[in-house]
């Protein structure tokens, strides 16, 4: 893909919810909600402070994040579905045990 977001905002990839309860009841398409949860893609430069300092995202490609329900825009790019957003619009970063040790 040949994207870069601009300024302060970031290219998400939803991560598909789990298509069975932990119950094992399986949930059928049209009862799910939309994922709130993606994988960044792209990310852009930063924002402007006011001096005009460039203030760089805290996110990175490659990082799991929680966004809210109605975040971003839709878009679809080399037949991908990716939202983007600004950076303030992600709620956090998803840490594994892995990556918080």
């Amino acid at each position: 893909m040949h994207f870069r977001p601009l300024h302060d905002r970031v290219a998400v990839r939803r991560i598909e919810a789990e298509e069975k309860t932990a119950g094992g009841i399986i949930i059928p398409d049209t009862a799910k909600e939309k994922p709130q949860e993606g994988e960044v893609v792209a990310v852009g430069p930063g924002a402007r402070d006011e001096t005009g300092k460039l203030v760089e995202l805290s996110v990175k490609a490659g990082d799991r994040v929680l966004f809210g329900k109605w975040s971003g825009s839709e878009v679809k790019i080399d037949g991908e579905e990716l939202l983007i957003m600004k950076e303030s619009d992600i709620l956090g970063i998803v840490e594994t045990e892995a990556s918080s040790k």
